[in-house]
């Protein structure tokens, strides 16, 4: 009796005192002309501003990077005086596993964290001009670039964002906190479907995401738009990488791969692809705005803001998380979410593309690309950006002909840990026509990823430019990939990427060994691996120039290329070192514990095999 009067006096209360708290998007006035673009013509205008701007800064850290990573023979002001360098950053998907294990390689990317025994790659994150991050990695990216680019360090010491001991399921926190937080989520949603919008389970997602992720923003961003990072002092300032956030198009019913997807970017000024599929954009802010050709409907018609909530653009990358959700409909969840959730799934079509976000009225609708069928659809269809196979964000970068990207892989391909299925992905897409005006460097199959060790160390792939003339006319634009997957090196990190609850110090344990990863344990792996990040860097710029590496370069390079060996032999087996290496079948000994070998570590096994 008690628990149905607090359940009514709360319904009342929130009913009465919360509206959709900013989450239901409202009309404005029209800013004139046309709201979309083709991609043929190049980046968005605002965005090249920025990245015009950012530059001049990552330019500035990255000189002090180069400088400070003791290159020999290499004289970085004149280099810098003739090239250009440019950086990306990919963290892939695989939910709170991906989130936090990148917050740690993000952590050791970054000059403001403070590193006790060790070192990382401070500075590269402030030398970088793009960081793109899909579902998992979309949390991570869209979380931080939401909170001034906050830094790890800060980001604990504040203890309000990521308090992960409280599932994303459980919003509040505690019992009393989640119903009222429960119930202003149905209000929300309610508010953006009584607007005359359609409503999808990626609403609740993205409202029970926030609370985690825009926990410091008004109303734990109910009204924190994907628009309003640019008004962000690190970005206004243009001290933050730009942002891309991933999604992929799909057309009800039917399923994508990487060879017919169309991958979209979701950024603070645009959203829409690069893809023969669509090859158009739409001012972000204007989401929700119906248009016909990139127009309104018709000249006296208002616009539409806040259709862009930062919490839905999020839930959208990891729309895969939405099952999750429809699963706890029935036993875990209040019951007027419940109902909310069966009003929304009322129908086998809904039952069976439960994992899509729906974006209606669509804003490509009869677009630049009228015989598409995205074009040709009122309601625009977008799902969780690893659902074609492509788990670590690459394509929108490729578009950008960056010099290298960083890509980090914390998928779950085998036993929870990458196998670079990922980059086989978006390598084979190159050569489909939705890969048109792609080049991806060569990399090899998963069976050699696993038993070359290429996933147990970092790995560059397309180290000689020269190399890739079959792939490409120009050769130079095709980036050096630093590949890095996911290693336990402090930390059993291959967690399920549906485990939606992690106490805090599991929380800080991941990131530790995110750190790790990056840093190849903190540089006591390798001494020179700051060095060698600094080789990979110069190097297509180098190649352009026509200036012969160093002897140190080329050592670094002969430690961390792919050579393009195959492996044929037979099968390792997962069993790792305390530095995350697996040893080779014919050198592990047979009769030690399958594990970590005892070499001074500070390490412990799961309970369980990962």
């Amino acid at each position: 009796m008690l628990f149905h009067s607090l359940l009514l006096i709360f319904q009342i209360t929130f009913v009465l005192s919360f509206s959709s708290d900013g989450y239901a998007p409202i009309k404005v006035q029209c800013p004139g002309g046309q709201l979309t673009r083709s991609s043929t013509t190049g980046l968005n205008q605002d965005e090249q501003s920025y990245i015009n701007s950012r530059y001049q800064v990552a330019k500035q850290n990255l000189a002090t990077f180069l400088q400070n990573v003791n290159l020999t023979n290499f004289d970085v002001g004149s280099f810098l005086s003739k090239a250009n360098p440019t950086i990306g950053l990919a963290f892939s998907g695989g939910g709170y596993r991906a989130q936090l294990t990148g917050a740690g390689e993000y952590s050791a990317l970054d000059s403001r964290t403070h590193v006790v025994n060790g070192k990382g790659l401070g500075g590269i994150l402030q030398s970088s001009n793009y960081i793109s991050g899909l579902s998992g990695g979309a949390w991570l990216v869209g979380s931080l670039v939401s909170n001034n680019l906050v830094s790890i360090d800060d980001l604990i010491n504040q203890n309000s964002l990521w308090q992960t001991e409280h599932s994303i399921l459980s919003p509040g926190g505690k019992f009393l906190k989640d119903i009222g937080a429960w119930f202003k989520i149905g209000d929300q949603v309610h508010g953006k479907q009584d607007a005359g919008y359609d409503v999808s389970i990626t609403d609740i997602w993205g409202r029970a995401l926030s609370y985690q992720l825009l926990a410091n923003t008004q109303n734990d961003g109910a009204g924190f738009r994907l628009s309003d990072v640019i008004t962000q002092p690190n970005f206004q300032n243009h001290y933050s990488p730009f942002p891309i956030l991933v999604a992929d198009g799909r057309a009800p019913g039917t399923t994508v791969i990487n060879l017919n997807s169309t991958v979209f970017s979701l950024t603070p000024y645009e959203i829409g692809s690069e893809s023969p599929s669509l090859q158009s954009f739409v001012q972000t802010k204007y989401l929700g705005t119906k248009l016909d050709n990139g127009y309104p409907v018709n000249s006296s018609s208002s616009c539409v803001n806040s259709f862009d909530n930062a919490g839905f653009i999020m839930g959208t990358s990891s729309s895969l998380f939405n099952n999750v959700i429809l699963s706890l409909a029935s036993s875990g969840l209040p019951s007027f979410i419940t109902n909310l959730i069966n009003n929304i799934v009322v129908n086998p079509f809904e039952k069976l593309n439960v994992d899509v976000a729906k974006y209606n009225p669509n804003p490509f609708y009869k677009s630049v690309n009228p015989d598409t069928s995205i074009a040709n659809s009122k309601t625009l269809y977008l799902v969780d950006g690893g659902e074609d196979g492509q788990n670590v964000p690459l394509v929108p970068l490729l578009h950008r002909k960056l010099s290298t990207i960083f890509a980090f892989d914390n998928s779950n391909d085998n036993l929870q840990w990458p196998d670079g299925s990922s980059l086989i992905k978006t390598y084979e897409r190159q050569f489909s026509p939705q890969g048109k005006g792609l080049a991806f460097p060569y990399v090899p199959d998963q069976y050699t990823f696993r038993n070359l060790n290429l996933t147990s160390r970092p790995t560059f792939f397309g180290c000689d430019a020269k190399n890739l003339t079959t792939l490409t006319d120009n050769i130079y634009d095709v980036p050096l990939i630093i590949y890095l997957a996911n290693r336990p090196f402090t930390y059993w990190s291959n967690t399920s990427t549906f485990k939606l609850e992690y106490e805090l110090n599991e929380r800080n344990s991941m990131i530790s060994n995110g750190f790790a990863v990056a840093s190849r344990l903190n540089g006591t792996v390798d001494t020179d691996w700051s060095t060698c990040v600094g080789c990979a860097i110069i190097r297509r710029e180098q190649e352009k120039l026509g200036i012969e590496q160093s002897d140190q370069c080329k050592q670094c390079f002969k430690t961390y290329c792919w050579d393009g060996s195959l492996y044929k032999g037979g099968a390792i087996g997962d069993n790792f070192d305390n530095y995350g290496l697996t040893f080779g079948a014919d050198s592990y000994n047979q009769k030690s514990t399958p594990g970590f070998y005892n070499t001074g570590a500070n390490l412990k096994k799961r309970d369980h095999e990962p």
